[in-house]
């Protein structure tokens, strides 16, 4: 990825708002729309596909600074997992389990596609 890019989506991670508890994955704000939730989770979606190349290219782990917003909380979780799991084979199923554990984790209803 390149820098500016990268910039960019941590900085739309940093702002997505709310506050959680150190080690639970709690809802997020019940005022943001389902809609911004989605879009969120398609970003992360995105980070979890760069976690698994990485792995795949034996490269170190991408962290992001925690702030106490869901943005780099969310993110780092996902990313984590990815390493930890060796079932995650492909990238269809990084970005199928990125997209999975965002929504869940953002109290998202799943939108017919």
């Amino acid at each position: 990825m390149k820098r500016t890019p990268s910039l960019i989506l941590v900085a739309l991670l940093l702002a997505s708002g709310g506050a959680w508890a150190h080690a639970h994955a709690g809802k997020v704000d019940d005022g943001m729309p389902d809609a911004q939730k989605i879009r969120f989770c398609e970003r992360v979606r995105d980070f979890a596909l760069q976690a698994f190349y990485d792995r795949d290219k034996g490269r170190p782990m991408k962290h992001f600074e925690e702030d106490g917003s869901p943005g780099p909380r969310i993110t780092n979780h996902i990313i984590r997992r990815i390493y930890e799991e060796p079932q995650i084979t492909s990238p269809k199923k990084a970005e199928a389990f990125g997209r999975a554990t965002c929504n869940e984790m953002m109290g998202t209803k799943e939108l017919p596609q």
